[in-house]
């Protein structure tokens, strides 16, 4: 029986942690592939952990052992009959849904039952077994189930995304639970050890965790799924929306419930607490400033996983040292989950209409100092020592001193500034060598500059320079008729500087805010004589449910932050844009980037269309407003031969071709 608890508690937590990057790499290309669709997907997973521990707390003080084994096989059968977890095309969002709200009733329609069956396993099972084996501490099963947890989110980068497509993931997944729900009923019909005794109201034993226990653990738990939450949301948004950079964070969070809860010795306070105090105005100053880091992935990277990790250590340490008796258990794990809850609900929904920019994890670094702090001095029996609490208070003040004062010298303030599901956007003025320039930002990447000058606003700047990978296709697709261009991204409408009387510029984008920005703020849109058009949502969904345009040239620049959505660069993908296409139209895609290199990628999809594929990579050039910019042509050989600068990119074998249902960076990474 010990192997069968043992063995269902490390499949239900392999199962799901590994469901929430299936589902997550099956339904962000319907949102944008934002980090905020992730950001939702994570609050969506921890508000269903609280509603399976409330489940678990509430079936065992109320019901009797008996019934409660037969409402949970009743609930397991009722899960299995939802597979397999492959969400409906009916969920796909359309202009002016709310992606939020949206995204939640697809995940809890796809997987929400078999979700919250998982979720109830751990301090169920913890708690049968307490109840058949008297005396004993389950606690050990707790940090058993967090490896389990390591195990299923470590395995979907490694093992299962770089070989298996998505639909052959869900149907092993599937299995996986059928033969979960096996066990997990088999141990709820035996009940052998637990009695009906044990489903009535017994007295709170003597010293009993009150209120302030109970607000403790809760505060304990929501403020690193705040650091989680908010550093997985700046690295996805910032380095590429992919399942490796949702995983890496999730993997030190769990890391630190396993390393807390399976012995006190890793946790040591004169270790972890000076960590936090360097690492929080490194944390503030590598997300306002990156170009303070080195380049690469690995050093950000770096840096946020070492920051989650000492953080959630601080935190988790302390909730493990502050741990009730068993008698306690279900309480305990309830208000461990709502604390994640308030946490997820707090940076997923609360954080992005309360605030104009991304506040959250700055005040989530201050508040686990705080609480960290606050925790150093719980329990009176357990107080540190005076020259240690003295320490403390030092540490404490002196972190919040000094990153007052660094608020004191914080960048100024930007001309406009605004977010929402999408991201913050900003727009700032600047005085530069060259003249005054106006810059449009999306998180920490520049998305659009305009020099403010009447007699240069019009100069194609940025990555859209004459001589790079925009400038050529434009010049290529001409054919001295009006030209119809569209452009996937509008940025600060830059790509409108190349309009002429006659032509027609189609521009697609997903976040209205941009668009908002790009004609308040910006007149490349207003000085353009061409005939405008604009397509709010997701440029994928909103070309495939579209008529064929013929456009001449099809820009796609659609930066997630600093990637491209992975959505867009699929062989599927490329069979749309080459529909809206004319026969001798060409195909421009941005692929800038700091930390992945998608030229092979591109390359594939390219071969999978019979196009040729040139690679155009051109300086920086500050007195024109140029920055340095790689960008990659596909279309007529004719016509892009006769342009100098241009590299036919060499075969990918090493590249597996992207699928709507296959897609791995491992092979891409710089």
């Amino acid at each position: 029986m010990l192997i069968l608890y043992a063995g269902t508690i490390v499949l239900s937590a392999f199962l799901l942690f590994q469901v929430q990057p299936i589902i997550g790499k099956m339904v962000l290309p319907w949102f944008g592939g934002s980090a905020a669709a992730w950001t939702v997907c994570m609050l969506f997973f921890q508000f269903t952990l609280l509603l399976g521990y409330l489940y678990a707390h509430l079936s065992s003080r109320n019901l009797a052992p008996r019934r409660q084994a037969w409402l949970h096989a009743a609930l397991l059968l009722a899960a299995a009959l939802t597979l397999p977890i492959i969400p409906a095309d009916s969920w796909k969002p359309g202009p002016g849904d709310d992606p939020a709200l949206l995204l939640l009733g697809l995940l809890s329609a796809s997987i929400g039952l078999p979700y919250f069956l998982l979720s109830t396993t751990g301090p169920l099972l913890q708690h049968w077994f307490a109840q058949e084996r008297p005396g004993s501490v389950p606690y050990r099963l707790f940090a058993l189930s967090n490896f389990a947890s390591l195990l299923g989110l470590l395995s979907y980068p490694l093992l299962f995304e770089p070989r298996f497509t998505v639909q052959e993931m869900s149907t092993l997944w599937s299995a996986g639970f059928i033969l979960f729900a096996l066990f997990c009923a088999a141990l709820a019909l035996n009940g052998r050890g637990r009695t009906a005794s044990s489903a009535r109201p017994v007295p709170a034993p003597a010293g009993a965790p009150g209120l302030r226990d109970s607000l403790t653990w809760c505060a304990l738990t929501a403020v690193p799924s705040v650091i989680l939450i908010a550093a997985t949301s700046h690295l996805t948004a910032n380095i590429a929306p992919i399942p490796m950079l949702w995983v890496l964070p999730l993997v030190l969070y769990l890391l630190t419930f396993i390393l807390c809860f399976e012995s006190a010795r890793w946790y040591k306070r004169w270790l972890f607490l000076p960590l936090m105090a360097v690492l929080t105005p490194l944390l503030i100053a590598g997300t306002t400033f990156p170009s303070l880091l080195p380049s690469g992935i690995a050093w950000p990277v770096l840096l946020f996983s070492v920051s989650i990790f000492a953080y959630c250590m601080a935190c988790h340490g302390e909730l493990a040292r502050l741990k009730p008796a068993p008698a306690q258990l279900t309480a305990y794990y309830l208000m461990i989950a709502v604390g994640g809850a308030v946490g997820g609900l707090f940076a997923g929904l609360v954080a992005p209409r309360i605030f104009n920019d991304d506040y959250e994890l700055t005040l989530s670094c201050i508040a686990a100092v705080c609480v960290v702090g606050a925790a150093c001095y719980h329990r009176p029996a357990e107080k540190m020592q005076r020259g240690a609490r003295i320490k403390a208070t030092v540490f404490c003040t002196t972190l919040v001193g000094v990153l007052w004062g660094a608020n004191a010298i914080w960048p100024s303030t930007p001309t406009a500034k605004a977010r929402n599901f999408y991201g913050t956007v900003k727009v700032k003025d600047s005085q530069r060598d060259e003249g005054k320039v106006r810059q449009l930002t999306h998180g920490v990447i520049v998305h659009g500059r305009q020099f403010l000058d009447p007699q240069k606003r019009r100069w194609p700047t940025t990555y859209y320079g004459n001589t790079g990978g925009a400038g050529i296709a434009i010049a290529a697709s001409r054919h001295g008729e009006g030209q119809h261009v569209g452009v996937i991204g509008l940025g600060a409408g830059t790509m409108a500087a190349y309009c002429r009387p006659g032509d027609v510029y189609r521009f697609y984008e997903i976040n209205p805010l941009v668009i908002e920005f790009a004609e308040r703020h910006f007149s490349f849109l207003r000085d353009c004589p061409a005939s405008k058009e604009f397509a709010l949502g997701d440029a994928r969904l909103v070309l495939d449910a579209e008529a064929s345009r013929q456009f001449d040239m099809l820009a796609v620049d659609a930066f997630s932050g600093d990637a491209v959505p992975v959505h867009l660069l699929t062989r599927e993908a490329f069979a749309i844009y080459f529909r809206h296409l004319k026969p001798d139209g060409v195909l421009a895609i941005h692929i800038s980037n700091r930390y992945l290199n998608m030229a092979p990628v591109i390359k594939r999809a390219a071969d999978s269309m019979q196009r040729p594929a040139y690679l155009v990579e051109n300086k920086s050039d500050p007195a024109r407003g140029i920055t340095a910019a790689t960008w990659v042509l596909l279309g007529p050989r004719e016509r892009l031969q006769r342009y100098a600068g241009l590299q036919e990119l060499p075969a990918a074998p090493g590249v597996r071709p992207w699928t709507d249902d296959y897609s791995s960076l491992i092979g891409i990474i710089k």
